[in-house]
């Protein structure tokens, strides 16, 4: 009998691929697993739960740099807010993508508006893009 799970069925038991555990060993996010006598790795059971909670932080938003560092937190067991504040500093940067995406939106709900048909040329009246004429001559003799 063997204690722990092979490289393969931690993968499929978590849904990632072979090469996302070996990434995260690599990264310490995982710590690296015991060996069998015949070399095969063996995670503990908790492995896929572990890589649960990774990539549900990263569906939240939070980069592999900052799942190592809250894991390392709470690894510590000390009590702290650093995931509560984290999650408010989150917050406020999925709001300013949240209004950059919203202005992107409405300047090209604009452009279908206008009727819009070129970047560079745009023949549309009151065009919302600011545009060149790539290649023309501007009155000052300069190529625009």
């Amino acid at each position: 009998m063997r204690d722990g799970l092979r490289t393969g069925e931690v993968a499929e038991q978590a849904g990632v691929n072979i090469q996302t555990l070996r990434y995260y060993e690599r990264r310490g996010l995982l710590t690296e697993p015991a060996r069998s006598h015949g070399g095969h790795r063996l995670y503990p059971a908790g492995t896929v739960a572990l890589l649960t909670v990774i990539k549900a932080a990263q569906r939240l938003g939070f980069t592999l740099d900052e799942v190592a560092e809250l894991l390392d937190t709470g690894r510590r067991r000390h009590p702290s807010a650093d995931l509560r504040q984290r999650a408010i500093d989150k917050i406020a940067e999925i709001d300013r993508k949240i209004a950059d995406l919203t202005a992107i939106r409405g300047t090209l709900t604009e452009v279908v508006d206008a009727r819009c048909d070129s970047l560079t040329d745009c023949t549309c009246t009151d065009c919302p893009l600011p545009f060149l004429t790539i290649g023309t001559t501007r009155p000052d003799g300069d190529l625009a």
